[in-house]
């Protein structure tokens, strides 16, 4: 049990060594094990490289199950399992392999000259061999399993949470918009709620910030829903307002009549007409270089009109504001300002002020100096770069 070497015992080897082992283990998937540990790998405080280590360890023993009753040391050299781990450097090799030993997950059974190797019988069985036990594994795997079960029930909640919290978020918006069209209302605590939750969602929030958030998403929700009034009524008011008042020279007022007629005026045949004389883009060129798009809608965009009524949604929670927006519109034209905007989306996480960034594309169209074809080419390419 001790180590080769000047290196001395440490204590997790003596633990490990006193600690008691059922007498008969079931056999497990090798695989599977695998599987688990690496969902749960945060919980035994181990890296990704740590479980590449291991991997690569694992692909040494020949059978699929791992067995109490079979020899579990798997002795490879260190350029040996190098080659398993795609070249990973000898010196970051034992880094991991050190905290493999440490978690608990393997143990060393050095040889007396500290190299590993198998001695074999007359019949070419292995008789001993020294070289890294796999055994530990095998006699965590029901806590190994538990723990895997636990962290993807907390991941999948934290996805439903989410999901709730985008889909609570994007309702907000809708019918804050909807007050202010149709009843002229400010509410400008609602707003800077619903601008603060976009921004929230941009990250990725912890679990308590998300419970925390869907609550007052929900709170918010409930006051917006208790200005509403019947569609008949609230039309009629706001025909009322538009026959008798005269055109406010406020920005934000103007802002939004600019864009629900913008909005309106959005019809798939000439928006597809559009996009095909102008860029000759297939849309699902754009969706395969900006899938993020996607995760704000219910159902898989499907058309042109489709990408432009979510980049109209999305825009409030990039922090781009109705101004940018609109300019951008203006001067790209709808369908070529959605797909800018779905490219910014996708590298939300590398641009400091995605309203800038917008306003600076608009500037370069109108000097005939920017192309969404280009744009959306180049981020296609930097998607090829990171799956390969």
């Amino acid at each position: 049990m001790t180590p080769f070497g000047r290196q001395m015992v440490s204590a997790g080897q003596i633990a490990a060594q006193i600690a008691p082992r059922p007498t008969a283990l079931p056999a497990f998937p090798k695989w599977e094990l695998f599987r688990n540990l690496t969902a749960a790998r945060k919980t035994f405080g181990l890296s990704d490289r740590d479980l590449a280590v291991l991997n690569g360890l694992l692909t040494f023993y020949p059978k699929d199950e791992l067995t109490a009753d079979a020899g579990l040391i798997v002795f490879p050299s260190n350029a040996s399992l190098s080659e398993r781990v795609h070249g990973m450097a000898e010196s970051t090799l034992r880094r991991h392999l050190a905290a493999l030993v440490k978690s608990g997950m393997i143990q060393r059974h050095d040889s007396p000259n500290g190299k590993r190797y198998a001695r074999r019988d007359s019949d070419g069985s292995i008789a001993r061999a020294f070289g890294f036990d796999l055994s530990p594994l095998l006699h965590r795997a029901h806590d190994i399993t538990e723990a895997a079960r636990t962290a993807r029930a907390a991941l999948e909640q934290l996805k439903r949470l989410r999901e709730d919290c985008v889909l609570l978020a994007r309702d907000g918006v809708k019918l804050l918009l909807w007050l202010r069209e149709t009843q002229g209302l400010a509410l400008d605590a609602q707003d800077d709620l619903l601008r603060l939750a976009q921004r929230t969602l941009r990250r990725k929030p912890r679990l308590d910030d998300l419970t925390e958030l869907r609550g007052a998403l929900q709170s918010c929700l409930e006051s917006l829903q208790a200005h509403l009034q019947p569609v008949e009524a609230a039309e009629t008011k706001a025909a009322d307002r538009a026959e008798t008042e005269e055109l406010s020279g406020k920005d934000a007022e103007n802002e939004r009549h600019h864009q629900k007629s913008n909005t309106e005026s959005f019809d798939l045949e000439s928006t597809e007409k559009q996009i095909q004389n102008r860029l000759a883009l297939p849309l699902p060129l754009v969706l395969k270089a900006c899938p993020d798009l996607n995760t704000y809608r219910p159902d898989p965009i499907s058309n042109w009109l489709e990408l432009v009524e979510t980049a109209d949604f999305v825009k409030g929670m990039l922090g781009i504001t109705t101004d940018a927006w609109q300019q951008a519109v203006s001067v790209m034209g709808a369908t070529e300002a959605s797909i800018a905007l779905a490219c910014i989306l996708q590298r939300a996480d590398t641009i400091k002020s995605p309203g800038g960034y917008l306003r600076c594309l608009t500037r370069k169209a109108q000097d005939g100096k920017f192309s969404a074809a280009t744009m959306v080419l180049s981020q296609l390419t930097a998607v090829n770069t990171r799956a390969a």
